[in-house]
């Protein structure tokens, strides 16, 4: 796998287009930040942190719906900085997503975080994702 966060993001997206209530990824340290992030955000209602056998772990992820209109709490998820074209920003440049609306994840200095933490401290960093 030559793109473990684009992976990570793709099983949420098709778990979420397939209406699952949960779904399982492999595990690393990057990956439970920004699982961390998406439920302090209230894009996903609970995670665990499981070990396994072979020591990489797994994440299960229960995901968000609303119970009216049966749509989920996440629209769009998508992979800015890949391996291939890596994009960085300053702490002046920092994007913000449908005109605040949506979080853009940073991976900087300070550790993996949202782009109103990034500029709060007055960091920059890699542009992992966009997710509203």
């Amino acid at each position: 796998m030559t793109d473990p966060i684009s992976d990570f993001l793709t099983r949420i997206r098709n778990a979420v287009k397939a209406n699952h209530r949960v779904v399982d990824i492999p595990a690393s340290n990057i990956k439970k930040e920004i699982t961390k992030i998406l439920f302090d955000k209230g894009y996903i209602s609970n995670y665990k942190f499981e070990n396994t056998p072979d020591n990489q772990g797994k994440i299960k992820i229960a995901l968000k719906y609303n119970p009216v209109t049966r749509s989920s709490a996440i629209r769009s998820l998508r992979r800015i900085s890949t391996p291939g074209l890596r994009k960085y920003v300053s702490h002046d440049k920092l994007p913000r997503v449908l005109n605040g609306l949506g979080v853009a994840i940073i991976s900087t200095s300070k550790g993996v975080i949202t782009d109103k933490e990034a500029r709060a401290l007055n960091v920059g960093g890699e542009v992992l994702c966009y997710i509203y």
